[in-house]
């Protein structure tokens, strides 16, 4: 089985597409909007849209998808969200609590496709295969996964003793940092949390974790750490910091290593599935929300070189890809 294919439907369903999708209404214009805080132009938005126009919503033809709602802070969700509303999309994509939260304040009729850490846990929905509402999506298992990225980081650095965890308030719940910071002393380690806000804290964070002597770096997840990614990347190796980052592709654009499922493949195999099943009037609550089985592991040699590490050979043999 090829373990980059990720993602099963809660209860083991098939991924397969049905046979026959009903057509796209002639002449008429799908409208989608966006609560992101990343950009647009990334590779997981052009395979989605690569998938949407394998099945007939051409942006540009039949297909927009409004530019306001990406790069946005956390503060700037509720406005944008009610500006979306107004301009009558079909669809708000939504990535991470806040963002959700402020679609459904905005709106509780027009669908809202959301990906985030625990969507059940957040109180988003009301279950896994029922959601409720106006809201479906994916749920991350992100507190689960953070706890085996730690534990993947403590062995990728033979002997180490202190590590830190950059870790965004707005998502992360005192009992998961606890559970982390209990997980590290079971191993012998010392874990320090370092919390942020907002993005300007972001370099202060990882400078006050390299200050009191971590020789590793847990950036865990949330949509404000990924859209950040490439400054943590670049303070990370200019500290001399190695880091373990939430997506196997930030491994890849330069990180050290990132542990989950494939942030491309989500976009191609659930949410494009899931965002024209609404497309075509399917109601969110009949949706289930859907969730990762399969992850992998994605360790950059050549950031290891430049760090002066010497990952374990079990570990390189653990990866599912090494870049050398």
């Amino acid at each position: 089985m090829d373990r980059r294919h990720l993602i099963a439907l809660v209860g083991g369903a098939t991924l397969a597409w049905p046979l026959e999708l009903p057509a796209q209404q002639p002449g008429r214009t799908y409208r989608l909007g966006a609560l992101f805080n990343n950009a647009r132009e990334t590779p997981n938005y052009v395979g989605l849209m690569d998938e949407l126009r394998r099945h007939g919503f051409v942006e540009g033809q039949n297909l927009t998808d409004d530019p306001r709602g990406y790069e946005l802070r956390n503060d700037q969700f509720p406005q944008v969200a009610m500006e979306l509303v107004s301009a009558r999309v079909d669809v708000i994509r939504a990535g991470g609590d806040a963002a959700i939260r402020a679609a459904q304040q905005a709106t509780a009729t027009i669908p809202i496709l959301g990906t985030t850490d625990d969507m059940v846990g957040s109180g988003l929905v009301s279950s896994m295969a029922h959601p409720g509402g106006n809201t479906t999506g994916i749920s991350l298992l992100a507190t689960e996964l953070d706890g085996k990225r730690q534990e993947l980081l403590i062995r990728l650095i033979p002997d180490v003793r202190h590590i830190a965890a950059l870790a965004d308030a707005n998502t992360a719940a005192p009992k998961q940092l606890q559970a982390l910071q209990d997980a590290a002393r079971a191993h012998g380690v010392e874990l320090a949390i370092q919390q942020i806000a907002h993005q300007e804290e972001i370099i202060g964070a990882i400078d006050a974790a390299k200050a009191a002597g971590a020789a590793a770096l847990n950036v865990l997840a949330s949509p404000l750490l990924f859209a950040q990614r490439q400054l943590i990347i670049g303070r990370t190796a200019a500290g001399r910091l190695p880091a373990m980052y939430q997506w196997p592709e930030t491994a890849e654009e330069g990180g050290l290593a990132g542990y989950g499922p494939r942030l491309l493949q989500l976009n191609r195999e659930v949410v494009s599935r899931q965002l024209i099943k609404l497309l075509q009037g399917a109601k969110p609550a009949d949706i289930p929300i859907e969730q990762p089985t399969q992850f992998e592991l994605v360790i950059n040699l050549n950031t290891t070189k430049a760090l002066g590490l010497t990952i374990p050979g079990e570990m390189l043999d653990r990866a599912d890809k090494v870049i050398e």
